[in-house]
């Protein structure tokens, strides 16, 4: 790599860092091909990103980013986790360890604040930005129901009298 490549590197890190507000850093020593491509594939379907890079340049895009916290914690074969969403590299990354246990989780990165790996494993079991949508929209649509739910018993409420009172007049 030469020194373009890395200063478009670490251009490219800097933004990342910049822009998310999650990142996960992890060893993965002792993992298989397969396993980091199953681990990519895991994390893309969340809508995360895991990426592999040199420390030295981690560190370098990490100065004067508010993620600048998880420094310490990239020492060895690490890696880096991110998303849009708070909880999805997170997810990715604690589900992950489950299943793998030479994937270990270090750490990480919530805005300016470092987690430990109890952090990001905390941060997992939260709900999604999409699954706390989907639950204000469903309270925001619960009373309007239930209002014309309201309006319309009334009528019906009457209805089955005026047919009980019918169907007695008639036998």
């Amino acid at each position: 790599m030469d020194r373009a490549e890395k200063a478009e590197a670490v251009a490219a890190l800097k933004g990342v860092f910049e822009k998310t507000p999650v990142v996960v850093v992890a060893h993965y020593a002792g993992l298989t091909v397969a396993q980091m491509q199953n681990l990519r594939r895991q994390a893309r379907a969340q809508g995360a990103v895991v990426q592999v890079a040199k420390n030295r340049l981690v560190k370098i895009a990490l100065d004067g980013t508010s993620a600048a916290v998880i420094s310490p914690l990239l020492r060895g074969p690490t890696l880096i986790a991110y998303s849009d969403d708070p909880v999805a590299a997170p997810k990715v990354a604690t589900a992950f360890a489950k299943d793998n246990e030479k994937f270990v989780i270090l750490g990480g990165a919530l805005g300016a604040a470092l987690l430990n790996p109890d952090g990001v494993k905390s941060l997992a079991t939260m709900p999604s930005l999409d699954e706390l949508r989907a639950k204000l929209v469903g309270l925001i649509q619960a009373p309007a129901t239930k209002l014309a739910q309201l309006q319309t018993a009334p009528a019906a409420k009457l209805a089955r009298v005026f047919g009980a009172y019918a169907n007695r007049d008639a036998a």
